[in-house]
């Protein structure tokens, strides 16, 4: 018997590797799907867009806090990716349309010894990302999803898009970006998630103990 929440994400975790023949593009131990599955308990926020804003913060000569109108005053951009989530799913040729991270950093200026970054959404989540990652091209802020705006439920009205790594990097309801130095854990990392994420190289723990309590676990966003 699966008691836990935890224990039932290591079971979803734990499926066999997929025998679908799609080389390198589906990474191993996934299978792929033409849903779109939200792994999600608790409440979805809801803003009042007049109040809403985006923090860019830490290693930073400045601090700066945009509006959301703001931020869609800068260039828009398509993307169309592939995605795959810890739990096994992987979805093929999802589209999305936003801000790429290059064209928001061109917007700031960033202190040469920033390496990192910690990105912040609600409800109090945060995950961490190499600079160099969000420098690729295929790197969004994104708005909308398959040509709509995107769903309170798929991270309305702003979420990270980060493709080559498993899904629980591309944080939903993003607020903020945080310029470090150096790593640090955010929160599924801190729970014995991996540190870095790369779905083609299977890196889902960290080897530590997955040890994600309850309360914690209706709080927090994944997919």
């Amino acid at each position: 018997m699966v008691n836990t929440k935890a224990e039932r994400l290591k079971q979803m975790t734990s499926l066999p590797q997929n025998d679908h023949p799609y080389g390198d593009r589906l990474p191993p131990g996934q299978v792929l799907t033409e849903r779109f599955p939200i792994l999600h308990e608790g409440s979805v926020p809801e803003y009042n867009m007049t109040a809403w804003s985006f923090r860019v913060f830490g290693e930073v000569e400045e601090e700066k806090l945009f509006t959301f109108d703001e931020l869609m005053q800068l260039p828009k951009s398509k993307l169309v990716c592939d995605i795959h989530c810890v739990t096994r799913w992987s979805k093929f040729d999802t589209e999305w349309e936003g801000v790429r991270f290059k064209d928001l950093l061109a917007k700031l200026r960033i202190k040469p010894g920033a390496a990192h970054v910690m990105v912040h959404a609600d409800h109090d989540y945060q995950t961490n990302v190499p600079l160099e990652d969000l420098l690729r091209d295929d790197i969004m802020l994104a708005t909308h999803y398959n040509g709509k705006p995107l769903t309170p439920k798929h991270g309305w009205p702003l979420r990270l898009i980060v493709p080559h790594l498993y899904f629980w990097k591309s944080a939903k309801w993003i607020r903020g970006l945080e310029f470090m130095a150096g790593d640090k854990p955010g929160f599924w990392e801190s729970n014995g998630f991996h540190m870095y994420g790369d779905a083609s190289k299977e890196q889902r723990f960290s080897g530590e103990p997955l040890d994600i309590p309850e309360d914690e676990w209706v709080k927090k966003e994944f997919d």
